[in-house]
């Protein structure tokens, strides 16, 4: 159900939930504020509680109204990433909702780059919860008809077309001085390393609770196989001839003539058209209810570590 932004605006007041666009995803979003709504979240999208929720703000000045320290380190990457699909775990204020934060002594935030959520934000002057508008460990959406294809033609939508960068945010946690990757995004450690001045400290047993660190997660309802050779995907192809498949970096005709073209989607070669265009591919591969997707992997290297973070998780149903 498509709604217009003054609708919107009223129906995030009135604490119902609204599904909103960003540069990554489209998310369902809530009034931060609003414990009831925050439970409306975790009920629409089946979201277990111990999953805290990104909150997105209008500017940086509204940090202060989460986060029990701002440092000079999380302030610089703040003014570098922001606005941005890039979020900040912090140590959140006592007042924070333990909803929101899922009972976490910090708290996740961001500024989205999408001009009509920014001008939803500013002009409601609400803080938004706004995790992926989606059944949990579900494929994201990056368009208002998949939103509506997961969620149901109930669930208002502000349409703002395609996302364009197409997967979820950079995640890093910031304690003090020192800061830690906790979720691969299209901004990359290299990037967020050249700002803070220093590398990330390496991820231990008790890092903080964020978003997207479920080994299942990005996942169409179709059967997933991952491969790191062609080879090995033609081969699997040959022998189960009921799959569809996804190139990234390659096309081959063969392929495309073995697997009916309908079933088969080359993506460019490079991470940024992948990322842009890699759910609305799988959303597509997922629809033909096909007996399995097949995904050739990008190469495992730095600019492609989100890509192949997705996609792990996504196949990390039939990891043998």
């Amino acid at each position: 159900m498509q709604v217009n932004l003054a609708d919107a605006m009223t129906l995030l007041n009135n604490g119902e939930v609204v599904a909103i666009p960003t540069e990554t995803v489209y998310g369902l979003a809530a009034d931060a504020s609003n414990e009831a709504a925050l439970l409306k979240i975790y009920a629409t999208k089946q979201r277990p509680a111990n999953n805290p929720l990104i909150v997105h703000i209008a500017n940086i000045h509204q940090v202060s109204g989460y986060a029990d320290e701002f440092s000079a380190l999380a302030k610089k990457l703040a003014i570098a990433f922001w606005p941005g699909p890039f979020t900040l775990v912090l140590k959140a204020k006592p007042h924070v909702s333990n909803i929101l934060r899922a009972n976490a002594p910090t708290v996740a935030l961001r500024v989205p780059a999408h001009p009509l959520t920014l001008q939803l934000l500013k002009e409601s002057g609400l803080a938004l919860a706004a995790p992926s508008a989606n059944r949990y460990t579900q494929l994201s959406p990056t368009t208002a008809a998949h939103v509506e294809n997961s969620l149901g033609k109930d669930i208002p939508v502000l349409d703002g077309g395609p996302c364009q960068v197409g997967i979820e945010s950079t995640i890093v946690s910031v304690d003090g001085d020192q800061w830690q990757l906790l979720r691969h995004g299209m901004i990359t450690e290299a990037q967020i390393e050249a700002i803070a001045g220093k590398p990330a400290q390496p991820l231990t047993q008790d890092i903080p609770k964020a978003p997207g660190q479920h080994l299942l997660h990005y996942s169409p309802r179709t059967p997933t196989r991952l491969f790191e050779a062609f080879a090995d995907l033609q081969k699997y192809a040959q022998l189960h001839p009921h799959c569809a498949a996804l190139l990234i970096g390659q096309s081959n005709t063969a392929l495309h003539a073995q697997v009916h073209s309908a079933h088969c989607i080359a993506l460019p070669s490079t991470p940024a058209q992948v990322a842009e265009h890699l759910y609305d591919a799988l959303h597509r591969l997922d629809d033909l209810q096909a007996s399995a997707i097949l995904i050739l992997l990008p190469p495992d290297q730095p600019a492609w570590a989100a890509i192949r973070d997705r996609l792990t998780r996504a196949g990390y149903q039939d990891a043998p």
